[in-house]
């Protein structure tokens, strides 16, 4: 292997080291009185242990270090090194020489060797170039660091190494025992109830927490404790990037409004999702969408014979296929246009390529919009999931997932209707089918397209103000990733019939979000960032909710779905009504939200303002 300058000139200090501890070694075992015999063993021992340490400090890599970076790793090689190579040396004396090296100089020099070559490569440390800032003191941003532990200690030895205008002052921590002690050359200025306090004393701009291990109620309010202290907040995102090393000032995310719900992550029964689509043909409808594109990324890992990917806007098919060809180069995946609304077409996928398991998340779900455009909502939402239905019945499919929505449930909107009418439709179809349908019914979900985070975020962006449509309105919020596991662990529960229904945790104030996003964006809401309520919109209600009075609902073997069954519905009874419902929406779409109301009474369009 070839050595650098660096490398070279270390090999020439330690052999110089080598040569002086063993003659210093003799010396002191003999003071003036020094055989003349010894004197030849003395520069033998020298070439000797020359050769054996060298070749062992060596093996053990001191020459390929990078000593600027030294640690607890370097000094532990440098001691095996040393031992291993004297006990070679000595043990090569014994074979080669006719007197016996006397074991004190044995002891001394291994003791003079390796100290002399620890404080070598300290002082190499020191001398190192160092990364220059170059930014006068009063340029810095104080960072103050939450979590005094392993994580905590690398991302301060990052700052301090970096040419980022960025200087740690001290720790956060809960542990007692941390308080008032050093970490790392900073203090630990107290627990989480300190920090609005610190912050000010201070002036911190910016809190990093580096707890990847905590839980999300801890993560949550530590957060909610930062937030309303107008420093910047950022954090580390998961215990993995401890684990593998990958800690760094790159790993730094903003936190999110998602890291303020407080809830644990969900956690599903891979093998039980493995089980039912393992070697299938699985269709997904609306694949290009939010739900529909995430599902088709989960999907992907669990080996099914072949994705079918339909959607109606070919860019974001095309989308979703090109990132599962880069990720899944093995898999096998057909990219099909097409509208659910288009019966005919629809047949011929499913007679072509027989999908055994269907997961239908193709929908029009912009509830101000649909209530301007009802007649559409109903060819869509609910002849739209009749076609995918029936085709799934009449061509042998396995399951059947109905991806609703908890504006289904005593619906005030167009859209939550023709989402329980498709609820209602695959249940009685599930009656007399070989086919198992199902819904899985969950609210909102964060950073989908309806979502309003990303047009909080956008009018942040653009100075303000932050539109809420009113002070007490509240929703139910889950991440993409978290509602697509359980929509695929539901799938693999089901029986036929059911609605799965999704613990969505506490609803949470549209309001409260609003305020958070513009908090962790650094500015003050009402005064820096304004929040304007603009009054409920076309077909909206103050809250939702997931389970209709006749439905009764059971527990699953997961903690975070629940069924719900409502009555048997007859499937002859539900081909009349629709029938009579797609006559009124071909021929007079005034009458469509009287004729959805006759087939959900529960539906009550709210007035708006």
């Amino acid at each position: 292997m070839k050595f650098g300058r660096d490398s070279a000139l270390l090999i020439l200090q330690d052999a110089a080291i080598i040569w002086v501890s063993v003659i210093g070694s003799y010396w002191f075992r003999f003071y003036y009185d020094f055989p003349i015999e010894y004197q030849l063993q003395m520069y033998r021992l020298c070439v000797l242990n020359t050769i054996c340490l060298g070749f062992c400090l060596y093996y053990f890599r001191l020459y390929h270090r990078a000593w600027r970076y030294a640690s607890i790793d370097e000094l532990l090689a440098i001691g095996k090194g040393v031992l291993v190579g004297g006990v070679v040396s000595h043990i090569c004396s014994w074979l080669l020489f006719s007197e016996p090296v006397p074991l004190s100089v044995f002891v001394h020099s291994i003791e003079n060797i390796l100290l002399l070559v620890c404080g070598s490569r300290f002082v190499w440390r020191l001398m190192s170039p160092k990364v220059t800032k170059e930014i006068p003191p009063e340029g810095f941003t104080h960072v103050l660091i939450v979590g005094a532990g392993a994580c905590g200690v690398m991302i301060v030895k990052e700052l301090k190494s970096s040419r980022r205008a960025m200087k740690p002052v001290g720790f956060i921590d809960d542990d007692s025992g941390k308080s008032n002690l050093q970490v790392y050359g900073l203090p630990v200025l107290g627990n989480r109830d300190r920090i609005p306090e610190i912050v000010e004393r201070y002036k911190i701009k910016e809190i990093i927490i580096a707890i990847p291990s905590a839980t999300k109620d801890d993560i949550s309010q530590i957060a909610r404790i930062c937030k309303n202290t107008g420093a910047a907040l950022k954090m580390i995102p998961r215990i993995d990037d401890l684990i593998s090393g990958k800690v760094s000032l790159s790993t730094v995310r903003e936190v999110s409004v998602e890291d303020l719900l407080g809830r644990e992550p969900v956690q599903t029964d891979l093998a039980g999702i493995m089980n039912y689509v393992k070697h299938q043909t699985v269709l997904i409808t609306g694949a290009g969408g939010s739900i529909g594109s995430e599902l088709s990324r989960q999907l992907a890992g669990y080996h099914p014979g072949k994705l079918l990917l339909l959607g109606h806007g070919e860019n974001s098919i095309y989308q979703i296929g090109r990132e599962l060809k880069k990720d899944y180069p093995e898999l096998s995946c057909e990219l099909i246009i097409a509208d659910i609304q288009d019966e005919k077409r629809i047949d011929q996928i499913f007679r072509v390529h027989r999908p055994q398991v269907v997961f239908h998340a193709a929908a029009h779900k912009h509830v101000p919009i649909m209530e301007r455009n009802p007649a559409e909502a109903v060819k869509n939402n609910v002849f739209g999931t009749k076609n995918v239905a029936d085709c799934s019945s009449r061509y042998g499919v396995d399951r059947f997932v109905l991806i609703s929505t908890d504006k289904a449930v005593n619906p005030t909107s167009v859209m939550g209707t023709t989402k329980r009418i498709a609820e209602m439709y695959i249940q009685s179809l599930s009656a007399s089918s070989q086919t198992k349908f199902a819904a899985v019914r969950f609210g909102n979900v964060l950073g989908s397209r309806g979502s309003v985070i990303p047009v909080f975020k956008q009018q942040i962006l653009e100075g303000g103000p932050v539109t809420v449509t009113h002070p007490e309105m509240v929703r139910y919020f889950m991440t993409i990733p978290e509602a697509v596991q359980l929509v695929l662990q539901a799938g693999s529960f089901l029986k036929g019939g059911e609605i799965f229904v999704l613990d969505m945790g506490e609803p949470v104030k549209i309001v409260t979000l609003a305020e958070d996003l513009i908090r962790l964006s650094g500015y003050d809401p009402y005064s820096e960032i304004d929040i304007a309520f603009t009054g409920i919109r076309d077909g909206e209600k103050m809250y939702e909710e997931l389970l209709t009075d006749e439905e009764h609902t059971t527990a699953t073997c997961h903690n975070r779905i629940f069924v719900g069954r409502s009555g048997d519905l007859s499937i002859h009874q539900m081909e009349l009504e629709l029938a009579r419902l797609r006559k009124i929406t071909e021929d007079d779409t005034t009458s469509v939200q009287e004729t959805l109301k006759h087939l959900v009474p529960k539906y009550e369009a709210v007035p708006t303002g």
